[in-house]
């Protein structure tokens, strides 16, 4: 091999490969001029690094759908420098840090050298994980929810893994599972659950939720639904780092046999694994077996809607969908589970029995309920929770309040910002008078937030809003109607659309 100059001549510098020539044959270059700085041969890296990974995936990704039931026993070399550096760039910037405390802006200080030795830390199997510390987030009923933050290189290399097994697991996973899926959002699954009521028989509503699904998976079992597709033990070693690093709270680590650590980079996937397996196969064959008639499946994590022509049908799967998962340590939430009588001939029955309007349910954030449209034909209607909206007009109250000293164009710039994130989220059809009450709400908040800056109330009602006019922007629908998304994604043609002789809400090939 070709050894360069030594280091301490200056004007040597760089190594340029001559033109069609092999490895060993270099030619030396000065360093031009100016170049010194640029940004562009870093992007130009990034790009490089993009297109080998997707090469390499895309080679799994064709061999996973080719080969339905082999195992991969050859996945770890796929871990290489240019994988970590795009799992690195792929993490959240402002992201909490983890134990090791480092942040990713200081890791890209110096991204190259930490880059190549993380890799060969696990190349050689000298990578350890590092406990997870502990975090609290509010939840909208008022409680908390424990989040697990890793360590940065974690997260470095579980991105890199994760990359890895999607390829393989997005060939496996059914059409009605949404969540966490790459192509795949909550308003996909909210668009397949509308065009399911609306396009099929449904007439009752089995809206379940497993308890403390996160905290709750078996580790061991977990681990060998892995090893149905993934024979790389090396790769196996990896994730059973993850699960058995622990969590840090109270200068504690705590080491579990159960859970996934929620908000990891590595557990959405792992549990839609889990889920896959335990529930999402099983639907599938309880669906084509056991329905007597029209049957729908839309999962988002562990939110289950399911929905059925009839109600014995729905009792049954009730019953055995509890058994099936108390078979893998998981249970039903009692308070969250019910099933209702829903769809468009519920209004009609529920008033022959002398009842009143049908029950409602709520879905990623959204009141399902029964409507009616101009024509009198049944609409099924979208409302976002009202304990959302008041949580989120909470969050806004308050920073109002350390906001308090800013200008009203400041405070309009933030507030601009605050609406239209909510209604990038919010604004589906049939969810227009919601919207227009949050915004008048806001208003008051804003109103009272500036009268508190003086003793002289002179914040009048018809001056805040002038004053909106210019920062708070009106609601206006942003997303399609359901069946015109939904129909594009998922085109009639599309193979496996249907299971046996039940239709289905498919969401995709199943």
């Amino acid at each position: 091999m070709m050894h360069g100059p030594e280091k301490s001549d200056p004007a040597i510098v760089a190594v340029k490969p001559a033109n069609k020539a092999g490895q060993l044959a270099a030619e030396w270059v000065e360093r031009r001029a100016g170049a010194e700085g640029k940004a562009v041969p870093h992007r130009t890296r990034r790009a490089q690094d993009r297109e080998s990974v997707s090469q390499g995936l895309d080679r799994i990704r064709q061999a996973a759908r080719q080969r339905k039931t082999e195992r991969f026993t050859a996945l770890y070399h796929h871990l290489i420098p240019p994988m970590l550096r795009t799992a690195f760039f792929a993490l959240k910037r402002d992201a909490a840090p983890g134990v090791d405390g480092l942040t990713w802006r200081a890791y890209e200080a110096d991204l190259d050298r930490r880059i190549e030795g993380l890799h060969e830390r696990v190349r050689r199997g000298a990578y350890r994980a590092q406990p997870s510390r502990r975090r609290y987030i509010p939840k909208p009923d008022g409680r908390q929810r424990p989040l697990a933050v890793a360590a940065l290189e974690d997260k470095i290399v579980q991105r890199a893994t994760v990359a890895v097994l999607e390829t393989i697991y997005e060939t496996e996973f059914l059409g009605f599972s949404y969540g966490f899926r790459p192509g795949r959002g909550r308003h996909d699954a909210l668009d397949a659950l509308v065009v399911g009521i609306s396009s099929t028989k449904v007439n009752y509503i089995l809206d379940a939720d497993i308890r403390s699904f996160f905290d709750e998976v078996c580790q061991s079992t977990l681990v060998r639904f892995l090893q149905h597709r993934i024979g790389d033990q090396r790769i196996l070693r990896l994730v059973q780092k993850w699960l058995r690093a622990g969590v840090l709270e109270d200068q504690q680590v705590v080491i579990s046999d159960k859970g996934t650590g929620q908000g990891s980079v590595a557990s959405p996937l792992l549990a839609n694994v889990y889920l896959h397996y335990v529930f999402d196969l099983w639907a599938a064959r309880w669906r084509r077996r056991e329905a007597t008639g029209d049957m729908i499946i839309v999962r988002y994590a562990d939110d289950i809607v399911v929905g059925f022509e009839h109600e014995a049908d729905a009792r049954r799967f009730w019953d055995d969908m509890r058994a099936r998962l108390e078979t893998f340590s998981l249970s039903l939430h009692p308070d969250k589970t019910r099933l209702i009588e829903f769809g468009r001939l519920a209004a009609a029955r529920r008033a022959q029995r002398g009842l009143g309007k049908p029950e409602t349910f709520t879905f990623l954030g959204f009141t399902f309920i029964c409507g009616r449209s101009r024509q009198g034909r049944f609409l099924l209607k979208r409302k976002t929770r009202r304990d959302r909206m008041r949580a989120r007009l909470k969050d806004i109250k308050e920073g109002l309040r350390r906001r308090r000293h800013q200008s009203i164009p400041e405070q309009g710039h933030w507030l601009r910002q605050v609406l239209e994130g909510y209604y990038g989220y919010h604004a589906v059809p049939t969810n227009l008078p919601a919207l227009s009450a949050f915004r008048t709400h806001v208003l008051h908040l804003w109103r009272r937030s500036l009268e508190r800056r003086s003793q002289r109330a002179g914040m009048t009602w018809e001056r805040i809003v002038r004053i909106a006019k210019d920062w708070l922007p009106r609601p206006r629908i942003l997303h399609p109607w359901p069946n015109q998304r939904f129909a594009v994604k998922h085109p009639r043609w599309e193979p496996d659309a249907r299971i046996g002789p039940v239709r289905i809400c498919a969401g995709g090939a199943q």
